[in-house]
C-alpha cells in the first residue's frame, strides 16, 4: 500500500482531495490502495492536519523518512497573484525553492512527485489557440515566473513527477471568484465583470479526481499536462452563468474592460488549455465547465 503526502491539505484543492479520499476527521487516512496523510501550515477548523513546512528541506527529508511517503502531491503554493507582485522573495520561496526540496525528497527516495501549476505560465503572447503543455512558458508577472520556476526545478531534480497545469479554480472552500459573485450579485444592484480575458473555470472537486485517476494508472510519468473543465469562457460569461444558477437576477451584470480593474500584473488575456494529453494518457472524461458549476453550486 503506498502511502501519498499532501501539501497544503487546507486550501481549495486539498480539501477536495480529502472530502474525495476521507470523511476529513483524521490528518491520516487509508483509502484505497493509499494511505494518505494531509499537510499544512495553516489549520482549518474541523480538518486535522500534519504541520509541516515545506520551506524546510530538512523537515521534509525527515517526514518522508519517517512516514516511507510513496507519493507527494505538492498542492501548497503563494497564489496571491497581486501580492506577489511586491513579494517576490515569499513567491519564489514557495511556488519554485519548496517546490524542488519536495522533489529532492522524491529523487532521493525514488518517489514520485506530482506538483500543481498554473496557466499564469502562459501570458505574455497574444494566444487564440488553446496553450498545449508543449508551448513554451511566457508569464508575465512574478506568480507565473515563479510556478515556471517550480516546473522547471522538479523537472531538472532527477524525480519521477507528473505536472499538472489548471486555470480558474473555484470550490466550496475559501475564496475565490464564484464565492465572490454570489455576494456581490445578491447585495448590489449591479456589477462590472471583465469580458475580454478567456479561459475554462475549472471545479477542484473535477480536478482532484482527475489527480486520483493519474495516481492510480500508474503511467504518464515525467510529462506536464492541463487539466481544466471543457469549454470556453470569459469571466463576465463565468459571472452571468452563477447568477443565474444562483437566481440572483436583480443585479445587473455589466462587461466591461480589464483595463477598468488595473492590477499590478497584467492577466493572460487567453489560457484557454488543450486538454487532448491528459485525456488520452489517462482516459478521462471531463465535464464541461457549467456542469460543474451547477454540481458545485448544488453542493454549496
Amino acid at each position: 500500500m503506498k502511502k501519498i503526502l499532501v501539501t497544503g491539505a487546507n486550501g481549495q484543492l486539498g480539501c477536495s482531495l480529502r472530502q474525495l479520499v476521507s470523511d476529513s476527521t483524521r490528518a491520516c487516512v487509508e483509502a484505497g490502495d493509499f494511505v494518505w496523510y494531509f499537510s499544512d501550515v495553516l489549520k482549518r477548523e474541523g480538518w486535522p492536519t500534519c504541520f509541516l513546512d515545506i520551506t524546510d528541506p530538512e523537515e521534509i527529508g525527515r517526514f518522508v523518512r519517517d512516514e516511507e511517503i510513496d507519493i507527494i502531491v505538492n498542492c501548497a503554493g503563494y497564489t496571491n497573484v497581486d501580492a506577489a507582485e511586491d513579494n517576490f522573495e515569499a513567491a519564489e520561496l514557495l511556488n519554485a525553492r519548496a517546490t524542488g526540496y519536495l522533489a529532492e525528497a522524491m529523487a532521493g527516495t525514488g518517489g514520485l512527485l506530482l506538483h500543481i501549476s498554473t496557466d499564469y505560465v502562459f501570458g505574455k503572447e497574444p494566444y487564440n489557440t488553446p496553450c498545449t503543455e508543449d508551448r513554451t512558458g511566457t508569464p508575465t508577472g512574478v506568480y507565473g515566473l515563479t510556478k515556471l520556476h517550480g516546473e522547471q526545478a522538479v523537472i531538472s531534480s532527477g524525480c519521477r513527477y507528473v505536472i499538472i497545469r489548471t486555470a480558474w479554480l473555484y470550490s466550496e472552500f475559501g475564496r475565490n471568484f464564484l464565492k465572490t459573485m454570489l455576494e456581490l450579485t445578491a447585495t448590489r444592484p449591479e456589477v462590472k465583470v471583465v469580458f475580454d480575458q478567456a479561459g475554462t473555470p475549472t471545479y477542484a472537486r473535477d480536478l482532484a479526481g482527475a489527480i486520483l485517476s493519474v495516481l492510480s494508472s500508474g503511467k504518464g510519468e515525467n510529462a506536464i499536462y492541463n487539466y481544466s473543465n471543457e469549454g470556453v469562457c470569459s469571466w463576465y460569461d463565468f459571472a452571468k452563468a452563477i447568477a443565474e444558477m444562483s437566481g440572483h437576477t436583480d443585479c445587473e451584470i455589466s462587461p466591461c474592460h480589464s483595463g477598468e480593474f488595473p492590477g499590478k500584473v497584467r492577466r493572460p488575456s487567453y489560457s484557454v488549455l488543450d486538454k487532448t494529453r491528459i485525456k488520452e494518457t489517462f482516459g478521462l472524461g471531463i465535464p464541461h465547465w457549467r456542469e460543474s458549476l451547477r454540481r458545485c453550486m448544488d453542493n454549496l
